[in-house]
């Protein structure tokens, strides 16, 4: 009951953060600092991202040559009042430090792209931003992991990029390979760090290292509970990187957050997931990725209704139609109506649930057509889920035989936390 008070808090929360937090204000040349026109108790109550921080990273920044690495949710929270209203509530983090005098020589874009228009799955290209003429250089194209030409004379690499505490979510994956390529050129890493708005609980399958992908560089839980900046701290120190190797990195940490704060993403992470009941409902209806069940892809009810041609029309009283739209040019079962379950109105989640998932396996009319073997493995993590949902194994049994690796993670995960 207490995380549903605070999942009902999330506007209030963001009020409060569109009305104190401040944008880096250029005083001179030399000198930028956060501004907040309101009272210091306020500044205390509001959760601060790294970015807003501006003052702890710009020295690091300055007369150097910097690589950013950032999409549409690399933003900075505007200054503003009654009387001045800003035309936006933020500012892009790379417009930020251009307005700074900051050398940005290129940018680096994770799947979905810059501007995160790209869909799932969609390799990005190269390119150049319109707006700010900078070089675009695509982690979700021809490669994922920075070469050392595109690295070439840069001082330092900055990372800021809002995660959903997933481990399927690729975001954590580009991350990695990032502090791995700066770490084998020598760069310095620069994170700035932001709220995961599944940070308040660890669960699901712990994933298997036979089964490292792009969907799972380390062998973490499907919901890891860890901001990106604890994250980035517990790959570098456990040796996760490639061949043990140590990035030389440093994390601007958030301001008045905590693993249970509420927290309500103010901008699309990914096309598909536009609200706070999608992001928060992400871990358990993210599984049905590695089906042929539609998740709600080509609605714009993404991953808060399930759905499929092949499950038992009698069994469900709720049924939809996929079309192309942004963010899901072709999705599963496009024009076909679909038999499933609307979960739009759900009460916010605390753990990973396998409930939809093992309804929708019952309720289908060929078993056979559920799972893509190969793609629900990548994004279990392991082989054992398939096989324990086929075995009619209930939830219950399910989630308990998670129990051990679990607790093994947290033991470790303990050792990073840098917010309680």
């Amino acid at each position: 009951m207490a995380f549903l008070s605070r999942f009902k808090n999330t506007f209030l929360l963001w009020l409060l953060i569109l009305t104190a937090c401040g944008n880096p204000v250029k005083k001179d040349k030399d000198s930028a600092a956060l501004e907040f026109p309101v009272t210091k108790k306020l500044q205390d109550s509001v959760i601060i991202v790294g970015a807003n921080s501006t003052e702890d990273y710009l020295p690091y920044l300055r007369k150097k040559k910097v690589g950013v690495v950032a999409n549409q949710t690399s933003i900075i929270f505007k200054n503003y009042d009654s009387e001045n209203r800003a035309n936006e509530s933020f500012t892009h983090l790379v417009d930020s430090l251009l307005s700074l005098d900051i050398e940005i020589k290129r940018v680096f874009a994770p799947e979905h792209g810059f501007r995160g228009m790209a869909d799932a799955g969609e390799h990005v290209k190269d390119g150049t931003d319109t707006k700010t003429g900078l070089p675009i250089i695509s982690l979700y194209g021809k490669n994922r992991k920075p070469t050392s030409s595109q690295l070439d004379k840069l001082d330092i690499v900055v990372f800021d990029i809002q995660d959903v505490g997933v481990r399927f979510y690729t975001y954590i994956a580009t991350m990695q390979l990032v502090m791995e390529a700066c770490a084998e050129n020598s760069i310095p890493v620069l994170i700035l760090d932001r709220p995961n708005p599944n940070g308040h609980y660890v669960d699901g399958p712990t994933m298997e290292i036979e089964h490292k992908g792009f969907l799972g560089l380390t062998p973490i839980p499907l919901v890891y509970g860890m901001t990106i900046g604890e994250y980035a701290h517990m790959i570098n120190k456990e040796g996760w990187l490639e061949k043990g190797i140590k990035a030389d990195l440093t994390v601007i940490p958030l301001r008045n957050y905590k693993h249970n704060s509420s927290y309500s993403i103010p901008v699309r992470p990914s096309p598909n997931l536009p609200n706070q009941t999608a992001i928060n409902l992400y871990p358990s209806l993210g599984l049905f990725e590695g089906t042929n069940i539609n998740a709600g892809r080509g609605t714009e009810s993404q991953f808060q209704r399930y759905g499929a041609p092949f499950l038992d029309s009698t069994a469900y009283d709720f049924s939809y139609v996929p079309k192309p739209n942004f963010g899901s040019k072709n999705p599963k079962h496009t024009g076909k109506k679909c038999f499933g379950k609307d979960l739009s109105a759900w009460p916010g989640m605390s753990e990973v649930s396998l409930q939809w998932l093992i309804d929708a396996y019952n309720n289908a009319t060929d078993k056979k057509l559920v799972f893509n073997r190969s793609g629900f493995t990548k994004h279990a993590g392991t082989e054992k889920l398939q096989q324990q949902i086929e075995a009619g194994l209930s939830e219950k049994e399910i989630k308990n035989s998670w129990r051990s690796d679990l607790e093994k993670f947290k033991q470790i995960r303990s050792k990073y936390l840098l917010y309680k």
